[in-house]
């Protein structure tokens, strides 16, 4: 279509020279509003009659809250170490169980009525299920949930699944299967023949002048 201002152009060709034009769009306005909260000793803060879990190691910090319209970033030593969705309700607590990984490990009994591994997803609850039947059987949880920090969430995950498809699931088959996935193959090495300058060559005389020195060295002694 020819363009109503300039009939000899159409509008694709004035868009086009338009846009050599623009300006390069400005990264987007990180607007937020920021105010220091105290971490509590069960590692919560506080916010409009809510709570929102950070990671354990922050307890007892002041620590920055940025509050977005949608949401809640958590911000300590310049970098982000909590993201939540924002409540709007009353007396809601919002829970991260990875934020507990490193207590769990310390306090395995944590698991029986801890709260904030109840929002685990279902593979991992159907095996603490399992394990929790069993004596010691929190302990043997607390190791397979150490094991996501090292491997990864979706690694375990995956393993989980392998060892409920079993139908006898154990914390040992999960950390096996994680032990074959972490086994990187080894390199393939390759034969080279060796090749000598000299050949050997077979001497029995050698050995006689070697036996010569031998009883001179005695008869020097």
């Amino acid at each position: 279509m020819a363009h109503p201002e300039w009939p000899e152009m159409t509008i694709a060709e004035v868009l086009q020279d338009e846009r050599l034009q623009l300006m390069p769009v400005p990264r987007a306005f990180d607007g937020y509003v920021e105010q220091p909260v105290r971490v509590s000793s069960t590692s919560l803060i506080h916010f409009q009659k809510n709570r929102y879990s950070v990671p354990t190691a922050y307890a007892h910090r002041v620590v920055s809250l940025h509050i977005y319209p949608t949401e809640l970033v958590v911000v300590a030593d310049n970098e982000e170490i909590a993201r939540h969705e924002r409540v709007f309700e009353r007396y809601i607590t919002r829970y991260d169980w990875q934020h507990y990984l490193s207590l769990i490990v310390q306090k395995p009994g944590a698991l029986r009525n801890g709260a904030p591994f109840q929002t685990m997803p279902e593979p991992l609850l159907q095996l603490q299920r399992h394990l929790l039947k069993h004596a010691g059987g929190d302990r043997v949880m607390a190791q397979v949930l150490a094991a996501i920090p090292v491997n990864g969430l979706e690694a375990v995950l995956d393993a989980v699944n392998n060892a409920l498809a079993s139908g006898r699931p154990s914390g040992e088959h999960v950390l096996n299967v994680l032990g074959r996935i972490r086994q990187v193959p080894a390199a393939e090495t390759i034969a080279v023949p060796l090749r000598l300058k000299e050949e050997p060559q077979a001497n029995v005389n050698r050995y006689e002048r070697l036996r010569n020195i031998d009883e001179e060295a005695s008869h020097v002694a």
